[in-house]
């Protein structure tokens, strides 16, 4: 490896951790909706890089929506509502630090609407490639061990997003990309409500069982029904305000 590009690895390194830090600090509160950034040789400082480090930092925090510079008023924190929770690293933060209904509400939302959609989608056209694998998530499932397991999150994940691959939607497929890791965090923090290993792992087998009958209406139904479910565990974890 050349030095240079020794030094392009390193700098990329530095401007993603920057990256991290710095929207970490946002997201968490640190520094708060509304309020002004410190000068730039203090955030050079807070974060030890250098200024070109930094201005690439904001300009991607600026494409978030999470700040905007303004001449003679300075670079403002921009209000929740504006940033592209969708980005990954932005997502990272807010699940390390979401911990309110509002936050898990509009991703159940979602899923309310996508995934039945999606599940009647697979059954009225998926073929034995797709099938075989929303058969693999749910079988990874029955042996997980329990609810309580993080294999049973891992094959609650796949079983899902496998249903929305075998879709045929791409805007659906690249939803279910986008939500992944908030997927992930969501299964972990609801698997262990109050719904029990045999009634989850059997409303699971349900939507597959009308998706493989080629079912698209019950398979829509099925998976609204498992989805209701998920709801009351979500509202269980993180009650109505």
């Amino acid at each position: 490896m050349t030095l240079s590009a020794d030094a392009g690895r390193q700098g990329r390194r530095v401007m993603s951790n920057c990256l991290r830090e710095f929207v970490n600090a946002v997201v968490s509160g640190d520094l708060p909706e509304g309020s002004t950034l410190p000068s730039e040789a203090e955030l050079m400082a807070r974060f030890g890089v250098s200024r070109t480090t930094l201005r690439e930092t904001m300009q991607h925090m600026v494409a978030q929506g999470l700040i905007r510079s303004r001449p003679r008023a300075g670079t403002t924190v921009m209000p929740r509502e504006q940033w592209n929770m969708l980005d990954p690293v932005v997502l990272d933060s807010a699940l390390a630090h979401a911990d309110d209904f509002a936050f898990y509400n509009a991703l159940i939302e979602a899923r309310e609407v996508l995934e039945p959609a999606a599940a009647a989608a697979a059954a009225a056209s998926a073929d034995n490639r797709a099938l075989m694998e929303i058969t693999r998530h749910f079988e990874a499932m029955r042996t997980s061990g329990g609810r309580d397991e993080e294999a049973w999150s891992q094959a609650d994940l796949g079983f899902h997003t496998a249903i929305i691959e075998a879709s045929g939607n791409w805007v659906f497929a690249q939803f279910g990309i986008a939500i992944r890791a908030a997927l992930l965090a969501s299964f972990r923090k609801t698997n262990r409500a109050s719904q029990s290993f045999e009634e989850a792992l059997a409303m699971h087998g349900r939507v597959l069982e009308a998706i493989r009958m080629r079912k698209p209406e019950e398979a829509r139904a099925t998976m609204q029904a498992l989805l209701g479910h998920a709801r009351h565990d979500m509202e269980t974890v993180h009650p109505r305000p």
